[in-house]
């Protein structure tokens, strides 16, 4: 073999880190990945390689960590390290407008240039989130070259050997060169002994196939669960460069940027790739019962799962997961009205900036990491959001309007001031889907309904055993979600959450009846449609909500406190009425009610450390014995709570 020609071999690593995560957990992989990951590369000769570093990451680095920013610089200086661009914000592309994307790609390319002195061609795409129209967003933002998973190449129809080399695809006449990731690598490293590394590699180079291409997150290099152990303390990183080197020194790979090869290698021709994510990615954005059907579908399939006929069978795409979680919904829907609204009324940058913050994906999705179900990140997109909306209307008069902000096809009551904004849902109870006070930065709807996930019930045969010993490497954090598993299903909200949703219960209720979803409902209203009107008195807005037997009406004066008036026809001797508020943060609450009950609203969801349990917010539910006919409640917003 010594005639034929080295493998290419391009090395990449994307660093993120959400907005809203914690200071001390920036600091910890600074400490535990950054530092030591770029310093052992550089000592173990790993050059040319390619680098990522988001943009939430970025602006902390250059607080708390500029020194290894200013090394990063020199290796880039250089020309050791290519730098990547991307949406500054870590934003799913496809989920924005294209004002958007080139915004968000062009603030990345300025921040790079600015810092760096580099002018990046090339894009890491977040989640590797792939829809066709993005190719020409990218190419007028002035990205030459996108990275994304083979896979989505193979669910192309393209055979496994033709990704070995740089496509080109199109979209309006705009045309990008798309790079396929070697997903084979993605589990290779670091999880796997190095020799199987070095036997991939001369396997492509043997038959011929010229380009290995590697990119993916960088904590997974001491960041991941057991990650640190396996990659540094038991010698896996020392293993691979010096495999790294032997290869080289050997003549069967050349190191290259992602850019290098790109720039070197002729291109395979023309795809067009179908909208695709990872392969995890679309079986997260599954309902959970299709989900389970999908997993149970893999496992039939058995090894074919992984070869070129398993991209064909897939889950669904991204997007997905705004119908599958209407909390994420709301987020997304929010960012794109006041986004279209600050281009309407002038480019602030401070509203702008505001608006990019909240569109950092973690927040809007869920998958092996905790992302939607962490309180914490919801309340940082809705901090942005706040802020955003607080500078589009200052000095702005309370107002209303019908229109179906979620797009399900029902119109909600969009209520909105200098001080706060609220949505009302009449076709769901008539309960507030948000309530955001922009002094406090919060939304106190903000709350996640407890929800049937697909791994709440995993089967038996999806948990493989550990692997033992060193030389079967270590299990990927994609191994590990595969072996979570409940013995006891925790409680599941049979109705979406908000503030104000009304139910006839039989008998008094108690706190822990209403936890566990056992109160026995006689009349829930919480999902029934209600007429609504609205109403314009000095100083406020009224919205009228009608279902039969039971009235309310919703009073939103400037400073963003509600008052709710109820009148019911329903019920008996035996019978409460009830409404139940949902809230993420504190409140004050004056009321006629006969009774007053809270509990903790828990979900259990994976994370990378298993399955956790995380308060989303507060229940307090108030009661009147049914007889009364009437009832009264008033609510002013404190804070929010933002607590796992």
């Amino acid at each position: 073999m010594s005639d034929l020609p080295p493998v290419l071999y391009a090395f990449g690593l994307h660093l993120h880190q959400p907005v809203g995560n914690f200071d001390a957990v920036f600091e910890q992989h600074l400490v535990d990945v950054y530092r030591p990951l770029l310093a052992a590369l550089q000592r173990g000769g790993a050059f040319p390689a390619t680098i990522h570093v988001s943009g939430p990451l970025l602006d902390w680095l250059e607080a708390r960590g500029a020194d290894w920013l200013d090394h990063l610089g020199r290796l880039a200086a250089d020309e050791q390290v290519e730098l990547l661009a991307s949406g500054f914000d870590e934003p799913i592309l496809a989920a924005l407008t294209s004002d958007d994307r080139l915004e968000q790609v062009a603030r990345m390319r300025e921040r790079l240039r600015r810092r760096f002195g580099v002018d990046a061609r090339g894009l890491w795409l977040t989640e590797r989130v792939w829809e066709p129209d993005l190719a020409a967003d990218l190419a007028r933002a002035g990205i030459h070259y996108v990275l994304v998973d083979d896979r989505h190449f193979l669910a192309a129809g393209l055979e496994r050997d033709a990704l070995h080399l740089p496509w080109r695809t199109e979209a309006e006449g705009w045309g990008i060169a798309v790079l396929p990731i070697d997903e084979r690598l993605r589990y290779l490293i670091p999880f796997r002994p190095v020799e199987e590394f070095a036997a991939y590699v001369r396997d492509l180079r043997a038959r011929g196939l010229r380009l290995a291409l590697l990119a993916d997150d960088g904590e997974k290099f001491g960041g991941w669960p057991g990650t640190r152990e396996w990659v540094y303390e038991r010698g896996w990183l020392a293993a691979y460069l010096d495999t790294l080197a032997a290869l080289r020194d050997a003549g069967e790979i050349e190191l290259v940027t992602c850019g290098g090869a790109a720039a070197r290698l002729p291109s395979a021709g023309l795809v067009y790739l179908p909208s695709a994510s990872y392969r995890e990615m679309e079986a997260w954005a599954l309902p959970a019962p299709a989900a389970q059907r999908l997993a149970a579908l893999e496992t039939a399939l058995g090894d074919r799962i992984e070869g070129p006929d398993g991209a064909l069978v897939r889950g669904t795409h991204w997007r997905s997961f705004l119908a599958k979680y209407t909390e994420a919904n709301r987020m997304h829907k929010k960012m794109l009205r006041l986004s279209r609204l600050a281009r309407e009324r002038g480019e602030r940058e401070e509203i702008r900036r505001a608006i990019g913050r909240a569109q950092c994906n973690d927040a809007y999705w869920h998958g092996v990491f905790g992302g939607l179900y962490l309180p914490f990140l919801r309340a940082a997109v809705w901090a942005n959001l706040a802020d955003a909306e607080r500078m589009l209307r200052a000095g702005e008069r309370l107002g209303a309007e019908m229109e179906d902000v979620d797009f399900d096809g029902h119109a909600e009551v969009n209520v909105h001031g200098a001080a706060f904004a609220a949505i009302v849902a009449p076709a769901r109870g008539g309960g507030i889907e948000e309530l955001t006070v922009f002094a406090a930065r919060s939304n106190l709807a903000d709350v996640l309904s407890r929800r049937r996930e697909a791994y709440h019930a995993a089967p038996a045969d999806a948990r493989p055993e550990p692997a033992a010993g060193a030389d079967a490497g270590m299990r990927s954090i994609h191994d590990l979600e595969k072996r979570l598993s409940l013995e006891t299903l925790p409680p599941e909200d049979g109705e979406p959450r908000a503030i104000f949703l009304e139910r006839l219960v039989r008998g008094e209720p108690d706190a822990a009846t209403l936890a566990a979803g056992e109160a026995v409902v006689v009349r829930s209203w919480a999902a029934e449609r209600f007429a609504a009107t609205i109403d314009r008195p000095p100083g406020a807005v009224e919205v009228g909500l009608a279902a039969p037997g039971l009235e309310k009406r919703l009073r939103f004066d400037e400073d963003g406190s509600v008052t709710a008036t109820f009148a019911w026809t329903l019920g008996d001797s035996t019978c409460w009425v009830t409404t139940e508020l949902s809230v993420a943060g504190s409140v004050r609450l004056e009321s006629d009610a006969g009774g007053e009950w809270r509990y903790p609203i828990e979900t259990v969801a994976k994370s990378e450390r298993g399955l956790e349990r995380t308060v989303q917010g507060e229940a307090v539910v108030l009661g009147w014995p049914a007889e009364r006919g009437r009832g009264w409640v008033r609510l002013r917003g404190g804070t929010h709570a933002g607590s796992e």
